[in-house]
């Protein structure tokens, strides 16, 4: 079992700055590749971002492109999303996710999809105020 801890949601001004962190806690050692999703009132879940086990591919959704960073502790089960240049639709409940270490390796044409994750989080609340 992987219990998935996110922290560091909050209010922000428009145009401001924001950093999640995601804690993916389990016993064996197994290091796993993990994303980042959103949800938003009215909307449906989506993809945000995501980081492969080794840090070594990172891939993200169009409309955050240029203003997210996702990074990873070294060889560890702790994600990072640095958020900059905040807008009122990045308002969102967002949720860490883990993926399967037996599924396939994310592809940029696989990696939105949210059935390669296994393990979720509860959320961190997000809100962009203009």
């Amino acid at each position: 079992q992987v219990h998935v801890a996110e922290s560091g949601g909050g209010l922000v001004q428009a145009g401001g700055s924001l950093r999640l962190s995601c804690a993916a806690s389990e016993h064996t050692g197994t290091i796993y590749s993990m994303g980042w999703f959103r949800l938003a009132p009215r909307k449906e879940r989506e993809f945000v971002s995501a980081i492969s086990w080794d840090g070594a591919d990172t891939y993200y959704a169009d409309s955050v492109k240029g203003r997210f960073t996702i990074s990873r502790a070294n060889a560890k089960n702790t994600v990072y999303l640095q958020m900059i240049s905040l807008k009122p639709d990045d308002t969102a409940v967002y949720c860490c996710a883990v993926a399967s270490p037996d599924g396939p390796a994310l592809t940029n044409s696989n990696v939105g999809s949210g059935n390669l994750f296994d393990y979720w989080g509860q959320g961190a609340h997000v809100t962009v105020v203009s």
